[in-house]
């Protein structure tokens, strides 16, 4: 049975390619990013449409797809989400959200449900969308879902959930909103977490394997093998370049703060969250950006920016799988796409309760667990002189509630860190 996908918003593919993998064939592609399409056409022959939504029809898409109206399976799309983002958040105190011009994807997607009736719609977004209090878009598209239902006799259900792609075997915690409307009204049921952190166990739980979980993916799993390309410059640049190789691994710069183990250079959560920020190979990544300005991690325990083949993997991209573009252009091309493995887990998961469709129960995109033990953590450097004009009494930010210390030196437990940075 070919299940048909209708792709809006496409990007470089992150999402339909783990639709791919669950066993959908992506009739048609649109985005207007022209990197992007170009990333698409040199891997697939899915027919890509570069336009805007806007000037887009249902008609335009179902021609293309070679589709007629309530024949396509499943429309799926992840509308540009800046003004729902949590980096808007910090950089403005609040956004302007709904009233946002960048905002009206979110009524475009709804505008294709409506013309092209699919059997399943899948939207992708941040989890500020769903905010309690400023959930407006979230609250839009319900709205514009019972108007669809009225007009077109549909019987659209909307399921929703926040998820972490960590919990599903995804080596990076990021975490965003998913929203699945059935056209015949059969609620959808998530999929569980197969994966968890082994460091924040329920007491009343012995182990991971006591739960039925298995560990998080480390970074270590998918990027230890891999390397820069030979042209491939990924040293740091700017003002804080060398501060990073006196952050230990899995630290950010709160480890100088009178709250951390280094020296006191910076008040306590007083910076963005992923400055100068660094993995640890025994840990998922934390979530990789679409447009880091020079000291935002996450970087490389060698003290370096990730090279594309380890950007591609930590979002579980195919390994063969090739970008076009700078590479400003194509970090913003990776780091807004939705980890392939986590699509085809959801996506598996249509195909079973929603479409009548069976498959196997292993997910093609999988992340194995590299044999042998870890290497240790990298060589934590002394803080170069230039920096020391910074030591002094930093206040903390503000709204920070209570003291959080580290258990071990040149070390935070992943649930407090993650706790902190998420």
């Amino acid at each position: 049975m070919t299940l048909k996908a209708v792709s809006l918003y496409s990007g470089a593919g992150g999402l339909d390619l783990g639709l791919e993998a669950a066993g959908f064939k992506v009739g048609v592609a649109l985005e207007l990013d022209r990197d992007s399409c170009a990333t698409l056409r040199a891997n697939r022959d899915w027919p890509v449409i570069n336009r805007d939504v806007h000037q887009t029809s249902g008609s335009d898409l179902l021609s293309a797809a070679d589709m007629g109206a309530g024949e396509v399976d499943l429309l799926v799309g992840g509308p540009p989400c800046q003004p729902f983002s949590k980096a808007a958040y910090w950089t403005n105190g609040d956004t302007k959200r709904l009233d946002d011009p960048r905002a009206a994807t979110l009524p475009a997607f709804m505008r294709m449900v409506d013309a092209l009736q699919p059997a399943v719609f899948l939207l992708e977004n941040v989890h500020g969308i769903a905010y309690s209090g400023k959930e407006e878009g979230f609250t839009l598209i319900r709205r514009m879902t019972e108007s669809i239902n009225r007009t077109q006799r549909s019987h659209y259900a909307l399921s929703w959930a926040i998820l972490n792609a960590a919990d599903y075997g995804v080596p990076q915690l990021r975490k965003r909103f998913f929203l699945v409307g059935h056209r015949d009204g059969v609620a959808f049921t998530f999929p569980h977490p197969t994966h968890g952190d082994p460091t924040s166990v329920p007491t009343r739980q012995k182990t991971l394997t006591d739960s039925g979980l298995q560990p998080f993916s480390r970074a270590w799993d998918v990027i230890g093998g891999l390397g820069p390309e030979p042209n491939e410059d990924l040293s740091l640049k700017g003002a804080w370049a060398d501060l990073l190789p006196s952050i230990p691994e899995g630290h950010n710069y709160l480890w100088h703060t009178d709250r951390g183990g280094g020296i006191p250079l910076f008040g306590w959560r007083t910076r963005y969250w992923s400055f100068l920020l660094k993995l640890a190979k025994d840990r998922p990544a934390w979530t990789i950006p679409a447009q880091p300005g020079p000291a935002i991690g996450p970087f490389h325990w060698d003290n370096r920016r990730l090279s594309v083949k380890e950007l591609a993997a930590l979002q579980t991209f195919p390994s063969n799988y090739r970008f076009v573009g700078s590479r400003i252009s194509v970090q913003r091309q990776i780091g807004n796409a939705v980890p392939s493995l986590l699509s085809e887990v959801i996506g598996r998961a249509i195909r079973r309760q929603l479409l009548g469709s069976s498959c196997s129960q292993e997910c093609t995109l999988t992340v194995l667990r590299r044999a042998g033990r870890i290497p240790p953590p990298e060589r934590v450097l002394e803080v170069p002189h230039k920096y020391l004009k910074h030591v002094g009494v930093h206040p903390p930010h503000p709204d920070t509630k209570r003291k959080v210390h580290s258990s071990a030196p040149g070390r935070l437990p992943l649930g407090i860190i993650t706790t902190l940075l998420t």
